[in-house]
């Protein structure tokens, strides 16, 4: 098994698609008006309307309510994308901060709510867990 992406329903994809191009870099590619994908070496990140979620199952996804999910982008350097995205992104949670896990994490909301953590590993530990 391996595990390829994780999808946000929302109300307003131009809009949330728009959103994380700016914030990583990444082009989305879009298969319809409802759906579009922002991949990274990683994973991807898939973007669909409500329109979208009948299809697997009517009711099962509901856009804007995730209070439960953290969606995690490794970067370069937490405080250059710190300063790159302030006035851009409107809800900071946490400003550059290091856990007690060896990662330095920015956390912030992106227009629909979710929970977006842009981390650095800074101890030795931690970034022998994402080298490659």
């Amino acid at each position: 098994m391996e595990f390829v992406s994780t999808r946000i329903i929302t109300g307003d994809v131009a809009r949330l698609v728009a959103f994380y191009e700016q914030a990583t870099g990444v082009r989305a590619t879009w298969a319809t008006e409802d759906f579009a994908e922002l991949r990274t070496p990683g994973a991807t990140l898939a973007i669909g309307s409500t329109r979208t979620v009948p299809l697997f199952a009517p009711g099962s996804a509901r856009p804007a309510d995730n209070h439960s999910v953290i969606i995690e982008f490794l970067v370069d350097d937490v405080d250059r994308v710190h300063q790159n995205l302030t006035g851009f992104v409107t809800e900071f949670v946490n400003g550059p901060t290091t856990m007690p896990w060896g990662n330095r994490s920015l956390l912030f909301r992106d227009p629909d709510g979710n929970l977006v953590n842009f981390f650095t590993p800074v101890t030795p530990e931690a970034a022998g867990k994402f080298a490659r």
